[in-house]
């Protein structure tokens, strides 16, 4: 990821990427009016999760990050959520509402979301934030932490929307983020990692001579590496020989957190 050297270069930045969250949200909406009403109630690619459930998700999450965008603006320490059980409890509550109310709540919050961000001055987006998990990133990074929440789950409806359709901009940063996380990761062996469409390379996993080459799209690297496929649309070499099954010897990936 970026890191802007001044407020001004912070806030422009922001800004760019809050663009592609209003498109991406756009298509999320599109996407989400489409649906039969019974469809709410069926099952998810998230195991234990209905599409109600990763909706419900969507729009608390778009009002998490406005309590984070309100505590830059103003200085002070607002958390994401009131608790990880009142986080759960209101998905939970959520979930089973009829469609034309979650697409209702969705579009709001979504609004809410695009309302606060327009309030932080320049020096707001140097804000330093802290996560729901704990951990710390600055204001200027949140803008893309809500496009991720979209496009993933966007996918994670399964209502017709892949990994083939996330904008090429946004898999190859998060192919290049998502490799970086995985770098040196334990117990995970060697992968190189061939982007044939956009050109862009990493490793994954232990040092050393890779055990494996995946090669394929980088939205289909990108799917793989985010938990979004097992390796659909890959080629996997084991010492450059092409495998008939390659997906079956992919590794299974650490949690990313």
């Amino acid at each position: 990821m970026t890191t802007p050297q001044t407020a001004t270069a912070a806030a422009a930045l922001a800004h760019e990427r809050l663009r592609l969250v209003v498109q991406s949200t756009g298509h999320l909406l599109h996407g989400v009016s489409g649906l039969k009403p019974e469809a709410v109630a069926e099952p998810s690619a998230l195991p234990g999760w209905t599409r109600g459930h990763v909706l419900a998700h969507v729009a608390r999450n778009a009002d998490s990050l406005v309590n984070l965008l309100n505590g830059a603006r103003t200085g002070t320490d607002i958390p994401q959520y009131a608790s990880n059980e009142a986080r759960d409890q209101d998905i939970e509550a959520g979930a089973p509402r009829p469609l034309d109310v979650q697409l209702d709540d969705l579009r709001a919050s979504a609004e809410r979301f695009a309302a606060a961000a327009a309030l932080l001055p320049d020096e707001a987006w140097t804000a330093t934030l802290r996560h729901r998990s704990g951990y710390t990133f600055p204001a200027h990074d949140l803008p893309w932490k809500r496009l991720m929440e979209v496009e993933y789950h966007h996918v994670d409806l399964d209502a017709g929307y892949t990994p083939a359709h996330w904008p090429e901009a946004f898999a190859v940063a998060e192919f290049r983020r998502l490799a970086e996380k995985l770098a040196g990761a334990e117990g995970l062996p060697a992968i190189e990692l061939v982007a044939d469409d956009t050109e862009d390379r990493a490793g994954i996993g232990a040092g050393g001579t890779a055990e494996l080459t995946a090669e394929g799209p980088v939205r289909a690297l990108t799917a793989w590496l985010s938990g979004r496929s097992d390796g659909d649309g890959l080629q996997v070499h084991r010492g450059g020989v092409q495998l008939a099954d390659g997906r079956a010897a992919l590794p299974p990936l650490p949690p990313l957190g």
